[in-house]
């Protein structure tokens, strides 16, 4: 195994098939590291030097990747964090061929350890809890005599999806199984819902989306009214439905719209990424829920697995059945800046 710096953007756009086609041959196989998502990213934000670092074995075949950059702090801490890490991204990870991962995480920790002059400390976001690399690249720093740290970074709700959706109702607690049917009875003849397709203009339909998003709150609406953040949305958007990733929907009351979801399907989930409501109209028929358990619906019918509430412990996703897996951080630092 040897490693290879890319520390140019030009790598997104020259090597694309073999970081596509290494994600989906990992168990690291989520939309966030795609070469899609984290070009778009770079190019939304590209807040420091790109540090991505691949790993090839003697035949030149990618085995590995490390999308790292060195974000720059105010105090001159030069930290490495992973392409994507933290706010608009939920899974993050170290991307190893199946089989391979052992043999990617040495390599990674050897040619850490031998440029430890490039940076103060790592600080690896996002990581899910079934991710090998957050035993398997701890210990290998630890060998090559680096500091390691794994710590509880935040909560990502999922629904692990049944055969009917009449079994996913009942699987509900008595409350919130009685309240969902209810909110459905009372909206049913009343409103109507939709999934973005190639009949509808996208860019109009995202239009829509971001003003119903920044209507749903004052925290919304600034993310919104950052320019990077908009231009991020803007690319992304674009970009999962070229890829067929994107699943935008809207539900409407008499032809308006009420409420709308921006989820992305892959890999056999559904990831609810982000969500936009208008608190002021319509609230009587609790139009979010609503179009949520639609969704829900919708893909028990087409047969995915999982119903992906990511990042948050907000309470609607338990209500809705989520079950709580974790994500966590990887620290790695020279054991001299540890101690």
């Amino acid at each position: 195994m040897y490693v290879t710096l890319y520390d140019h953007s030009r790598v997104f756009s020259d090597c694309s098939a073999e970081w596509n086609e290494l994600v989906q041959a990992s168990d690291a196989n989520q939309i966030f590291l795609t070469c899609d998502w984290q070009e778009i990213w770079w190019e939304a934000y590209h807040p420091g030097q790109l540090w991505v670092l691949v790993v090839r074995d003697d035949d030149g075949q990618w085995q590995g990747l490390a999308p790292w950059f060195i974000d720059m702090q105010g105090d001159g801490r030069r930290i490495v964090r992973t392409v994507g890490c933290v706010d608009v991204t939920d899974y993050l990870d170290i991307v190893a061929r199946r089989g391979y991962e052992g043999a990617v995480y040495e390599a990674l920790a050897a040619w850490v350890a031998e440029h430890t002059d490039a940076f103060d400390e790592m600080m690896l976001c996002n990581i899910p809890e079934q991710s090998r690399a957050l035993q398997g690249m701890a210990r290998a720093a630890q060998m090559c005599g680096l500091e390691s740290t794994v710590r509880l970074q935040e909560v990502c709700p999922i629904i692990v999806l049944p055969r009917t959706f009449e079994d996913y109702v009942n699987s509900l607690d008595k409350k919130n199984r009685h309240e969902l049917r209810r909110k459905l009875r009372r909206a049913a003849g009343e409103v109507d819902w939709y999934i973005v397709g190639p009949e509808h203009d996208l860019q109009q339909e995202v239009v829509h989306f971001m003003a119903l998003m920044a209507a749903s709150s004052p925290d919304k609406a600034r993310f919104l009214e950052n320019a990077q953040n908009r231009r991020f949305f803007e690319l992304m958007t674009v970009r999962m439905a070229e890829r067929g990733w994107l699943q935008l929907a809207f539900l409407t009351v008499k032809g308006e719209r009420a409420a709308a979801y921006l989820n992305f399907a892959y890999n056999q989930r559904i990831l609810v990424y982000n969500s936009g409501l208008d608190p002021q109209k319509h609230g009587h028929l609790s139009p979010g829920i609503v179009l949520l358990a639609r969704l829900i619906e919708y893909a028990i019918q087409q047969g995915y697995h999982t119903f992906d509430f990511l990042r948050g412990d907000e309470a609607y996703k338990y209500d809705m059945g989520g079950r709580d897996t974790k994500v966590y951080q990887l620290m790695i630092a020279p054991r001299s800046m540890a101690a």
